[in-house]
């Protein structure tokens, strides 16, 4: 019985989740939300996307918090899709994820986690659920879809929608976002393929295309995609500041100073508009060459910057 922002009934619907570290109601939790094409397998032995900050000695230590990670209905990874992706919001998956969350019995949180939409959509539970979580700290992420971040996601749903090979080619593009001019220079170079045909970048992007295309569907795509571009935790009535005042948590930006997709001035405006509120937060910005997918990189510098946080 789960009824959608845009009105749409559901009368069931499934949704996965994994847990790592100490058993459920037993230590502090920490719930880490993935990104686009991501899942629920934040820690696992085998292709766990976020080994390098959560585990056992990590940031994350899986030795003194419980770490719960969902699955966006839809992402297909526990081979659920959803046709008409369009009847939900980002605001609806945080309404999901905090009702599976209540039916769990957990009252409360330590800290809320992710990046890209993964953010977006910690976002949203926060204003949704103003003392749900101690900390809350988005990654490469913003409170809602920039007018940049809603062109791009309907250029990659244009293609998604017409193209011959749509996730390759959605892929190839996005990667074009995810990544900066300096990196694929310091990466490639203009260097060629060893029998001269093809540029070493249009190697990589083909490399990244298929490799999506054999792990990811079509549904999920759209999904996810159009899941990104409504991120926005402000009520058409209400501005900015009436949602902020109201949340409770400590707010934790990190953005990337070389981010093209989600900008960092934009996670600077906000704590602007946060310190101007006296809300306790802190703004954190990682240093690197690789944009946006930095988040998935620079595990030492987060690891930094939270440690402050995670290892009292």
């Amino acid at each position: 019985n789960f009824t959608t922002e845009n009105g749409a009934h559901y009368k069931t619907m499934s949704t996965s989740y994994q847990t790592f570290g100490k058993a459920l109601h037993t230590a502090p939790i920490v719930i880490v939300n993935h990104a686009l094409t991501g899942n629920s397998n934040v820690a696992g032995e085998k292709e766990g996307w976020w080994n390098q900050v959560v585990g056992t000695n990590k940031l994350i230590d899986t030795n003194q918090f419980t770490v719960l990670t969902f699955n966006i209905p839809g992402n297909g990874y526990d081979n659920q899709f959803i046709t008409n992706y369009e009847d939900f919001t980002a605001k609806d998956i945080a309404k999901i994820y905090h009702r599976v969350l209540s039916e769990l019995k957990i009252k409360e949180v330590f800290a809320i986690i992710g990046g890209s939409i993964g953010g977006g959509i910690a976002w949203e539970i926060a204003a949704l659920y103003p003392t749900f979580s101690e900390y809350v700290i988005p990654i490469a992420s913003d409170w809602k879809a920039t007018d940049w971040i809603i062109g791009h996601n309907a250029i990659q749903k244009s293609i998604l929608l017409n193209s011959n090979k749509p996730l390759e080619d959605a892929r190839k593009m996005a990667m074009l976002f995810y990544r900066t001019p300096q990196s694929f220079t310091q990466k490639f170079n203009r260097t060629k393929s060893s029998d001269g045909v093809q540029y070493n970048v249009e190697s990589w992007l083909n490399h990244h295309g298929d490799k999506l295309s054999k792990r990811f569907h079509l549904k999920a795509y759209l999904m996810m995609n159009h899941l990104l571009t409504t991120i926005n935790i402000v009520p058409p009535d209400k501005t900015i500041e009436d949602v902020l005042i109201n949340i409770k948590s400590k707010i934790i930006q990190i953005g990337v100073d070389s981010d093209l997709f989600f900008i960092p001035d934009e996670n600077i405006k906000t704590k602007i508009i946060l310190d101007q509120l006296s809300i306790d937060n802190q703004y954190f910005e990682i240093t690197s060459k690789d944009g946006h997918d930095a988040f998935l990189i620079e595990h030492q510098q987060i690891t930094d910057f939270l440690s402050p946080i995670f290892k009292k």
